[in-house]
């Protein structure tokens, strides 16, 4: 049972780190240039067919790094990973507007805080400067882009963790009694996260109706 929880828990998370990837490096916002593709409308919002094929193709990346030579396009078609990638950017979007709506911000302190803390910018364990601008110049991406899809990429995150502090696991909801207190804090974790993630679904589903999202998927096929 705690296994089988463990790889549908872990999924998610995969499935989140690459949402957070392509967020951090390419950055959402709103599009007011009428004449621009979009693959969805949120609301006054836009996802370019631009954004969507960056994001695409980073994932695609991902796989491969995780996968190596078993990512075939027979895999990608069973991950459904073209749905996947608009289904993440569609769902941190409309996280992003309920957020801005609700008046969540980010401080510059906690933005310095997340940067500077970030092991891709570290050496010997202390930030450094010039390693943080180098990777960026060699993302293709300034600090003022970057730093503005970091703070956005937090003010998704708390607005996660808003939603999930919502909900809470009683005895009833992990069943049969486990003896032992590890494998019991671990089977209340798991199904916690789990809850969480329902009630942000749930959230989201809601959300898009009010915003009446549109879809075009004829451009990604």
């Amino acid at each position: 049972m705690i296994k089988t929880m463990r790889k549908h828990a872990k999924y998610f998370y995969v499935l989140f780190f690459i949402v957070i990837l392509t967020f951090i490096f390419w950055g959402v916002g709103p599009l007011d240039k009428p004449t621009v593709v979009a693959v969805a409308e949120i609301g006054k919002e836009k996802i370019t067919i631009e954004e969507y094929w960056r994001t695409y193709e980073r994932v695609k990346d991902f796989y491969r790094q995780i996968y190596k030579g078993q990512f075939d396009q027979a895999m990608e078609e069973r991950l459904k990973l073209k749905e996947v990638v608009l289904n993440g950017l569609i769902e941190e979007r409309i996280l992003l507007i309920s957020a801005n709506e609700m008046g969540i911000v980010v401080t510059d302190q906690e933005l310095q805080d997340t940067i500077t803390s970030d092991p891709r910018f570290m050496r010997d364990g202390v930030f450094k400067k010039d390693v943080y601008l180098k990777t960026l110049q060699l993302n293709r991406i300034t600090p003022e882009i970057f730093e503005n899809s970091v703070r956005q990429q937090l003010i998704v995150q708390k607005m996660r963790m808003l939603i999930g502090s919502t909900v809470d696991i009683s005895t009833h909801d992990i069943g049969h009694p486990l003896k032992d207190d590890r494998r019991f804090n671990e089977v209340k974790q798991i199904l916690l996260s789990q809850k969480k993630e329902k009630a942000i679904k749930s959230y989201i589903e809601s959300m898009k109706l009010k915003l009446n999202v549109k879809i075009n998927k004829d451009l990604i096929t």
